[in-house]
């Protein structure tokens, strides 16, 4: 996998002038900005009004890792990979993170839940760390209280505030509620545009609805204030994420949902536009969670958990199928965040067929014009990178070689920013495919797909198409990929260029070259064969990574290679079928 491309991509992809200037001018306000932020007048005015107790006790739906909830009892944190270790009953306040990813974790405070349900010790555990963090960070730091950390902080208390608060006295639960209430207040000030502010907006009403009295009910009302809008451009009619991520709608779900158990605990009706995202982020959820429980992983987001995904499922609007797992979906299209789906009996296909996010939307988008995903039997064979935020070092898994696509010469179709536009402006995607067409038919013997974009049109002249037909009847799934001139402007001269179509695999998943090399024979853990075949010039199986929880898991992938003149059409078809068919 070309993970090392992003030397080459600045001089195919110029930075905008634009993007410049909105890096400087951002970098100079939040400089100003922090300087306020940590001035005496500014923490006085989050400190009032002062809490007068708890309300609601929201219920998280996200469920516990009780095995990381005992590894902290133990005084280690493991958080992707890397461990921190302070011994039993030890502080990881006073000490460094061995990574940056690594402290975001930390301050997040996600395993406040996992201390939840590890026992009875669990609970003062969790007590002692929150009250540690408080002593070093509670009044102000400019890292513990950034966007990227403050909040999850602030919904992870708001949800585990009735334990923290039951075993202390009534003094240092006043202490406790206070700290929440100037975190939920500090976390209202903080704009860094659209991707996460829906997020921030339910977390800040979950505080005030956790917060009694004349300390909660105003946060509680900005909260909910701030939420209508920002899920208005956060949720797309057909349940998607604004930002394109399946993963990230999940989240969202499962925060909206307790969000709207702390308004029933409190008697309130939830607002109309809170429901109506849950029910569309329910049906996003059916139509992304794959025949393996887990969620297709595109455009920054994981495969998730399976626990997570049935999590949200049976507490949403979602509809479980019998046996616990998810059903069908409406429709096998998701016409606004632009994904298309194929089944047969046991074969199903999803395949991304939009252009990337853009601008203040893209932090988290990936250069991966119509990558795909195969499930078969229940297996999932065919993949991607599965790269998410978690592992903001891997920058190069965002780039088209890392999916299951089409690459030319080894390059990338587009490529997150980096410097220092992109330490200030969050790593958005610049260049790559802006547009894609997208023809559907299905009949009854089966559903054709035919897509394209226009990713390499700046630098190669060419145009992708992909034609995916997946037959119902006998579980046989076949696909082209062409390249084609775009036009009359195609570069002059004789050029001859490199294109590739890659299968990343499924970790776990076995491959074995036949003979012939022609055929693949691919095997997954239920130990179902089933075989790839190919008319290409050249194939070689070479190494891959994908993501699993931000850690990188070695497997492979299968790479089929032509040439092509870059006035002419080039093409690479390709059939997966059960072994034997």
């Amino acid at each position: 996998m070309a993970v090392g491309l992003k030397d080459r991509l600045p001089s195919l992809i110029p930075a905008s002038a634009a993007s410049w200037t909105a890096a400087l001018a951002r970098l100079t306000g939040r400089q100003l900005r922090e300087e306020w932020f940590g001035s005496p007048p500014h923490l006085w005015s989050i400190a009032r009004p002062r809490s007068e107790g708890q309300a609601a006790a929201p219920r998280d739906f996200r469920p516990a890792d009780i095995e990381r909830g005992r590894a902290v009892l133990g005084g280690v944190f493991a958080f992707d990979g890397l461990e921190l270790q302070v011994g039993a009953g030890g502080d990881p306040w006073n000490r460094p993170s061995p990574s940056r990813a690594f402290a975001i974790q930390l301050h997040r405070m996600d395993w406040l839940r996992d201390l939840a349900a590890s026992g009875e010790a669990g609970p003062r555990t969790a007590l002692a760390l929150v009250q540690g963090w408080d002593r070093v960070f509670g009044q102000w730091n400019s890292f513990a209280w950034s966007p990227a950390v403050l909040s999850r902080r602030v919904f992870n208390l708001a949800c585990n505030m009735k334990r923290l608060c039951a075993r202390v006295p009534a003094e240092d639960a006043d202490v406790l509620l206070a700290s929440l209430a100037r975190q939920a207040r500090h976390l209202l000030l903080l704009h860094d545009g659209p991707r996460w502010a829906a997020e921030r907006a339910a977390s800040a009403a979950l505080a005030g609805a956790v917060l009694a009295g004349r300390a909660g009910k105003p946060l509680m009302a900005k909260g909910l204030a701030r939420l209508e809008p920002a899920l208005k451009g956060a949720v797309l009619p057909d349940g998607c994420h604004a930002s394109r991520c399946p993963e990230a709608g999940l989240e969202l779900l499962l925060d909206l949902l307790t969000l709207d158990d702390a308004l029933l605990q409190l008697g309130l009706p939830p607002a109309p536009e809170l429901v109506r995202a849950v029910d569309r982020l329910g049906a996003g959820l059916r139509f992304f969670a794959l025949a393996d429980g887990r969620l297709a992983s595109f455009q920054g987001g994981e495969q998730s958990q399976s626990a997570r995904v049935i999590a949200a499922a049976a507490f949403g609007e979602t509809d479980a199928a019998p046996g616990g797992g998810l059903a069908a979906p409406p429709s096998p299209s998701a016409p606004h965040g632009g994904y298309e789906k194929l089944a047969g009996r046991r074969l199903q296909l999803i395949v991304d067929a939009a252009p990337p996010a853009q601008g203040a939307w893209s932090p988290t988008a990936c250069a991966q014009p119509l990558a795909i995903e195969v499930l078969a039997g229940g297996d999932r064979l065919i993949t991607g990178s599965g790269w998410s935020s978690r592992a903001p070092d891997a920058q190069g898994l965002r780039l088209t070689p890392a999916a299951s696509t089409l690459t030319l010469a080894e390059a990338s179709a587009g490529a997150p920013i980096a410097g220092l536009r992109g330490r200030t402006l969050g790593q958005r995607l610049e260049g790559g495919a802006r547009a894609v067409t997208l023809r559907r038919q299905d009949t009854a013997t089966g559903a054709w797909l035919e897509l394209s974009h226009d990713g390499w049109v700046p630098v190669f002249g060419l145009v992708h198409e992909r034609r995916l037909f997946m037959a119902h009847a006998i579980d046989e799934l076949r696909g082209e990929d062409l390249v084609r001139p775009a036009g009359e402007d195609v570069p002059k001269g004789r050029r001859i260029a490199q294109f590739a179509v890659r299968f990343h695999l499924q970790p776990g998943v076995r491959a074995r070259m036949e003979e012939d090399q022609r055929t693949v024979l691919l095997c997954g853990a239920s130990g179902e064969g089933w075989r790839l075949r190919h008319d290409a010039a050249e194939i070689t199986l070479e190494p891959s990574l994908h993501l699993q929880g931000g850690r990188p898991r070695r497997t492979s992938q299968i790479v089929l290679r032509s040439l092509i003149r870059q006035d002419r059409t080039g093409r690479i078809r390709w059939k997966i079928a059960a072994e034997g068919a």
